[in-house]
């Protein structure tokens, strides 16, 4: 069965934006798109709520051909255009959609649907709405989680309304220069 790994910023408190959404907080540079680059290899199926997609639909399709495009910029946008989207939203509807599946009801089930079609892991992108809703549906294997060494206060959490216990088994970690720190963990389901 497929994995769904939840990728996400996060800050030392747990929150994935500040109050408004805002992610200026989140350091990026060469090392951590190199090691992203590397590991989105590892899916072909790319999860998004309504919001994160729309973000992504109107950046990465033409990134890659800008003439300033960097070298990330190049890479993720080729792997955005070749990757199966799986969005979560009530509003958009699939007509006209391009390699995208649209799931307006019935998540759980969909989602299990998806799991048992053959292919590599399911990376859930960002999407704190979606991400609750698959948490509290106990959909998530893994979570990906790349600590950014500030404290925000307030903003959206990782984490709410969480009714059972999840465990969880850390398999590696990784410095990165910035001060980001990766933490790969995968649910520990009995």
């Amino acid at each position: 069965m497929r994995k769904i790994i939840s990728f996400m910023h996060i800050s030392l408190d747990g929150f994935v934006a500040g109050p408004n959404g805002e992610m200026n907080w989140i350091k990026v540079d060469e090392e951590l798109f190199d090691h992203v680059g590397k590991r989105i290899k590892e899916g072909d199926t790319a999860l998004y709520g309504r919001v994160t997609y729309e973000m992504m639909e109107n950046y990465w399709p033409a990134a890659g051909k800008k003439t300033t495009a960097s070298k990330h910029d190049i890479e993720h946008s080729k792997w955005y255009s070749k990757v199966h989207k799986v969005v979560l939203s009530k509003t958009i509807k699939e007509a006209g959609l391009t390699n995208t599946t649209i799931i307006s009801d019935n998540l759980s089930h969909r989602i299990n649907e998806i799991k048992q079609q053959a292919g590599e892991g399911i990376l859930l992108f960002g999407s704190p709405t979606a991400t609750h809703s698959l948490i509290q549906q106990n959909l998530i294997d893994g979570y990906w989680l790349f600590v950014n060494p500030i404290i925000l206060g307030e903003g959206i959490p990782l984490f709410v309304n969480i009714k059972d216990k999840i465990k969880l088994k850390l398999l590696t970690t990784r410095q990165f220069t910035s001060g980001v720190t990766e933490l790969n963990y995968m649910v520990d389901r009995p």
